[in-house]
């Protein structure tokens, strides 16, 4: 049978926004359901199929409280039983971050048993450690709010987008990490750092006067030139195995100057050369 409408698979850790995103997909005309053991996913499909049509698209959440089901959730999704175009979408965020909501939440973790909440968090990625490495797209939520989750799914869900790549490039400051939902990571402090420069210390990649300064810079257009023609192989490459997310993470010292200005140039580049791209700040306005 054809299907057109697609199938989102929401997992990740506890406390990372299963809920936030199963909701914006409902609103959004999903039609969503919520912990589902994965050898049900073909039987929800076909009612689905029966019920409402094949154009209609389904998300569901899968997490460990499915118990020994979850455990067959890569098996399931590469049977391709469905017939669905299918994303596997993984929600991630930092062990403190996690142990936080849950704690602000007041619930206990479901595999924390009689230890503490942590224990449970680290048992989790011990089990969720096979599915993260096969996620389409991974969104790190550490640093983001309801909302700023809530327009993450938009983009990546909102629209037509079944044949198309997009391209997250996010700027971010290694003294705060490097971002773990990134697939290549790119490292500006080769070039001069613009917070030495007094006129330019107060002043972000945004601004004009630092795109000038960071760009005129040796070996800044050389890298933009040469970087370019990998990230458009490695897209056309996705595509061609069916993957439909790519997140290129530029870093610098803080996250403010000059992967703030590369982020933006190699986002507006590959605009250009006809891809979905969105340029996004982690760490600006951080300091």
């Amino acid at each position: 049978m054809e299907h057109g409408g697609e199938l989102v698979v929401v997992t990740g850790m506890t406390g990372a926004g299963r809920s936030t995103a199963a909701k914006e997909l409902e609103d959004l005309g999903y039609y969503v359901v919520d912990n589902l053991p994965p050898t049900l996913l073909r039987e929800v499909v076909r009612l689905v199929d029966e019920s409402r049509g094949v154009e209609q698209p389904i998300a569901v959440v899968v997490d460990v409280r499915s118990g020994s089901f979850f455990q067959s959730l890569t098996a399931n999704l590469a049977q391709g039983a469905t017939g669905r175009n299918t994303t596997l979408l993984f929600l991630e965020a930092g062990d403190e971050v996690l142990v936080r909501r849950q704690e602000a939440a007041r619930r206990p973790h479901p595999l924390q048993g009689t230890g503490r909440l942590l224990d449970g968090l680290r048992r989790e990625r011990v089990v969720l450690r096979d599915v993260r490495s096969s996620a389409d797209l991974v969104i790190d939520t550490s640093n983001l709010n309801v909302h700023q989750l809530t327009d993450r799914i938009g983009q990546a869900f909102g629209g037509e987008q079944a044949s198309r790549l997009l391209v997250t490039v996010i700027s971010f400051g290694f003294k705060y990490g490097i971002p773990v939902d990134a697939d290549f990571v790119a490292d500006m402090r080769f070039l001069p750092n613009p917070h030495w420069v007094p006129e330019l210390r107060n002043l972000t990649g945004k601004d004009a006067p630092v795109v000038d300064y960071v760009k005129s810079q040796p070996g800044a257009m050389e890298f933009l030139d040469g970087y370019l023609p990998v990230l458009e192989r490695v897209a056309a490459g996705y595509l061609e195995q069916g993957k439909r997310f790519m997140t290129v993470a530029i870093g610098c010292t803080g996250g403010k100057h000059r992967s703030v200005a590369m982020t933006e140039e190699i986002s507006q580049r590959l605009v250009d050369l006809g891809y979905d791209a969105r340029a996004t700040h982690r760490d600006l306005g951080r300091e």
